[in-house]
């Protein structure tokens, strides 16, 4: 795997120079943020060595260079999920790239189900902790000793300073915003009433089919990782209804506008 994530480096290397400070990973419904940016260089996923492809709709599935502000980033429009077909390695390749390239922190998004009765379709919830229930894990195998410990602690798994930061800038926007925990299943069928029930008895507050990977290999590699959730569908007795892929990236794109505001804010204060 190191000699797959150093092609993968050097190609993109090759592209643009420039390193990146911050990384940004978007969601389902999420790729506007890109349009913030002021953008330097692109690379379609396809054309980078041993980089997975996107498959899923409202993935675009390119790496975008450039800043945001006066920051230098890259931005994944577009990432990549087991239910995909991809193993947990596959999954998280990018984020092992990412690191490499130089990236100090990650800034994560996401489209979620509310567990939460206090949260309404197209709020945004910040990432405090979660829970895994995935299948599989990706730093199951022969450890990395170059990235990372075998046994790596997730006492605190999102940064901390930077949760405190994104409330103080949701209030300072009014903006409507949480702070929760978030479980991430295997998909890509939404929930059972039952099994939407079970999540929050257990402690979730949101619940997706990203991110918790994406955050084990960023802390495997001590990379501080920022989350956040869009509100796109509710999870919640009395509230369940059917719904659609198209509903959910009607909900994401109302959030869109607050969640780049966001985010764009809370880097200019890092």
């Amino acid at each position: 795997m190191m000699q797959q994530i150093q092609a993968a480096v050097d190609f993109i290397r090759d592209q643009y120079s420039t390193v990146p400070q911050f990384g940004i990973i978007l969601g389902t419904g999420l790729g506007s943020l890109a349009q913030e940016v002021d953008q330097k260089h692109t690379i379609n996923y396809e054309n980078i060595p041993h980089f997975p492809v996107s498959t899923v709709e409202s993935h675009s599935g390119r790496l975008i260079f450039g800043t945001l502000g006066n920051t230098e980033i890259v931005v994944m429009q577009g990432r990549f999920h087991y239910y995909e077909g991809y193993s947990m390695q596959e999954v998280t390749f990018p984020v092992r790239v990412l690191k490499m390239l130089g990236i100090s922190k990650l800034f994560i998004s996401n489209a979620a189900g509310s567990l939460n009765p206090d949260y309404r379709l197209s709020d945004l919830m910040v990432i405090n902790d979660h829970i895994n229930l995935q299948p599989g894990n990706p730093l199951r195998g022969p450890n990395l000793d170059e990235l990372g410990p075998r046994f790596p602690d997730m006492s605190e798994a999102y940064d901390q300073i930077m949760v405190g930061q994104a409330m103080e800038v949701a209030l300072d926007l009014n903006i409507p915003c949480h702070q929760g925990v978030y479980v991430s299943v295997p998909g890509p069928n939404l929930e059972t009433v039952a099994e939407y029930k079970y999540l929050r008895v257990i402690g979730a507050d949101a619940v997706g089919m990203s991110t918790v990977h994406e955050n084990l290999v960023a802390r495997h590699m001590e990379l501080p990782v920022f989350a956040v959730s869009v509100i796109t569908d509710l999870g919640v007795p009395g509230k369940i209804k059917k719904i659609s892929i198209e509903e959910v990236i009607a909900a994401a794109k109302v959030a869109e506008p607050r969640m780049t505001a966001l985010i764009k804010e809370l880097i200019a204060r890092q």
